[in-house]
């Protein structure tokens, strides 16, 4: 399977950053993509830096204006397409949602963020309700998707049960970058932790794993801090975490990637994890501390 992603930078503009993301899935489809992923809340900046109601007026519901966008550039370009919106669900209730269109340009599924930190500069629980749709794929054309978002990629309870429930990859969109008062050594080792230990989901389940993340320098609108430097490194690797690509740090990028979906198959035959997972022995995972 071919899989393009879309690394960009974002504007204040909605409308020019949705034109810009449509530019790069046409360059992806014109590579001969069949899938592309975009970057978590990729209409605009991360707002998530402050604390203000007035940014619930970026939300939108589902279906919308950017489904009805996105879903035209899918069947345009006819690619299966990963987005990731701000969800408007009622008066007071909203979501970080990713919405999965089938290449025809209708909506295959939709996932809404199940974790959700609450952070300097990361004030999501403000804005967002935990997902209740579970851990589940999404059927497209392509495969299975198993989709979350950001935070929900360190978790590998969460990867595990995609898989379990018959993901053939597991895609992240993704919003994360430095504090500018880390250390240069301190930001690297925050890079790489973010890189190994989806390439650890990728390995534990046998699956591809594809994370696209934001890049750039984005201000904080408070002022309380220097704002967030986006770090990009978008990645696809296969199976066993072997690195497919990899994106810069602070370019945005239009990469294509040929997937080999059979070497999943294989890989899993060799390293059954499944077969052996002692399921008796399981039942403190449930629990908040196995004290």
């Amino acid at each position: 399977m071919k899989v393009g992603i879309v690394q960009t930078s974002c504007q204040a503009d909605t409308e020019q950053n949705r034109q810009h993301l449509a530019d790069g899935i046409r360059r992806a489809a014109g590579k001969g993509a069949q899938l592309v992923v975009l970057q978590e809340l990729h209409n605009t900046p991360y707002f998530c830096q402050t604390e203000s109601v007035d940014n619930f007026d970026l939300a939108e519901p589902i279906p919308g204006p950017s489904t009805d966008f996105f879903g035209a550039v899918a069947r345009e370009c006819h690619v299966v397409l990963v987005t990731s919106l701000f969800e408007r669900r009622a008066a007071g209730l909203y979501h970080n949602t990713a919405v999965i269109f089938e290449s025809d340009g209708t909506i295959a599924g939709t996932y809404r963020k199940m974790h959700i930190p609450d952070d300097p500069a990361y004030y999501e629980k403000f804005y967002f309700t935990p997902g209740d749709l579970g851990f589940r794929p999404v059927k497209t054309s392509v495969g299975m998707l198993g989709v979350q978002v950001c935070w929900d990629q360190w978790y590998p309870e969460g990867a595990r049960l995609m898989a379990l429930h018959g993901a053939e990859l597991l895609i992240y969109p993704t919003a994360i970058g430095y504090e500018s008062s880390d250390t240069p050594e301190e930001q690297e080792r925050q890079r790489e932790a973010w890189t190994t230990v989806q390439r650890g989901h990728a390995v534990a389940n046998g699956l591809p794993v594809i994370a696209v993340n934001r890049t750039g320098c984005e201000a904080d609108p408070s002022g309380q801090t220097h704002g967030i430097q986006f770090w990009g490194s978008s990645f696809i690797c296969g199976p066993q975490g072997e690195m497919l690509f990899r994106a810069p740090k602070d370019e945005e990028c239009v990469q294509v990637v040929d997937i080999d979906m059979q070497r999943s198959e294989n890989v899993r035959r060799w390293w059954p994890f499944l077969r052996d997972r002692r399921i008796d022995h399981y039942s403190d995972l449930l629990r908040r501390f196995a004290d």
